[in-house]
C-alpha cells in the first residue's frame, strides 16, 4: 500500500513538472517572438525613419481555455496531443497602418532562419464570409531549456487598424449575444467590414502617393548636396536656377 502511494505521489510530481514545463515553453516562445518583432520595430524607426508596426499584443491561452478547446474539438487529453493540435496557445497580434505593411512584416519574419512557417491563412485576399480580414501565420520557433531544445508553435495575426477595430467590435457583439447574433446585426457587420476595406484601400493609395513625393524630395535634396574635403555643403535653389539658366 505504501509503495502504491509512493508511486502515485511520484506520478503526480512528474505530471506537475510536465505541466509547468509545458506552459513555460509557450511563455518563452512568446518572449522570443516578441523580441524579434521589437527588433524589427526599432530598426525601422531608427534606420528607415518609418515604423510599420502600430501596436503589438500577445497572450497565452489559460489552461481552462485550452481544455475547453480540446474537448470541443475532440482531441486526446494529453500534452503531446495538445501540443500537436492546439496551435494558438501562444498568440501575437500585430497592428499596422497599411495593408502593404502587413505583407512586409510577414516577409521579414518568414525570412528569419530560426522561424519556420507551418501554415499561412490570408483572410485579406480571401476574407471570411462574415467580412473578417487578417493575415494568420502559424510559426514554430526553437526554445532552449536547461536539458533540451524544443520547438513551439506561435500564432501571429497581422492586420490593419481598421481590421482590428472591426474584429474587436465583432467579438464584443458575439460575446453580448452569446453567439446568437440577429441577422440584421450580422448584415450590418458585413457592411462595416466592406467599409473598413474601402478605407484601407484609400489610405493605402494616399500612402503610396506620399512615398512618391518623399522619394522625389529626397532625390532633389541629394542633388543639392556636395561633399568637399569631408564637409557637407547644401546648394541653394537660387544657385541651381542660375546653373540651369547658364545651360539654356
Amino acid at each position: 500500500m505504501e509503495v502504491e502511494k509512493l508511486v502515485s505521489v511520484k506520478q503526480m510530481q512528474t505530471l506537475k513538472t510536465d505541466l509547468i514545463r509545458f506552459m513555460m515553453s509557450y511563455k518563452f516562445a512568446l518572449a522570443e517572438m516578441n523580441t524579434k518583432i521589437d527588433i524589427l520595430k526599432q530598426e525601422f524607426q531608427y534606420i528607415h525613419d518609418y515604423n510599420p508596426i502600430e501596436h503589438v499584443n500577445s497572450r497565452i491561452k489559460s489552461p481552462a481555455s485550452i481544455l475547453k478547446k480540446v474537448q470541443r474539438k475532440g482531441y486526446d487529453f494529453s500534452l503531446s496531443s495538445i501540443k500537436e493540435n492546439i496551435r494558438d496557445i501562444a498568440g501575437i497580434r500585430i497592428t499596422c497602418s497599411f495593408i502593404s505593411d502587413i505583407y512586409e512584416i510577414s516577409n521579414m519574419l518568414q525570412k528569419q532562419r530560426d522561424i519556420k512557417v507551418i501554415e499561412c491563412k490570408d483572410y485579406i485576399k480571401n476574407p471570411k464570409p462574415n467580412g473578417y480580414r487578417s493575415l494568420h501565420l502559424i510559426t514554430q520557433i526553437p526554445i532552449f531549456m536547461s536539458d533540451r531544445e524544443d520547438y513551439i508553435n506561435v500564432e501571429i495575426q497581422i492586420r490593419t487598424i481598421a481590421m482590428d477595430f472591426w474584429a474587436s467590435l465583432e467579438h464584443k457583439i458575439y460575446y453580448k449575444y452569446n453567439k446568437e447574433v440577429p441577422q440584421k446585426t450580422l448584415d450590418e457587420l458585413k457592411e462595416a467590414a466592406d467599409s473598413a476595406t474601402q478605407l484601407d484601400m484609400k489610405m493605402e493609395n494616399i500612402h503610396k502617393e506620399m512615398n512618391k513625393l518623399k522619394e522625389n524630395a529626397s532625390i532633389q535634396e541629394d542633388m543639392q548636396e556636395l561633399f568637399i574635403n569631408n564637409e557637407r555643403f547644401h546648394l541653394p535653389n537660387d544657385f541651381l536656377a542660375l546653373g540651369n539658366n547658364g545651360k539654356s
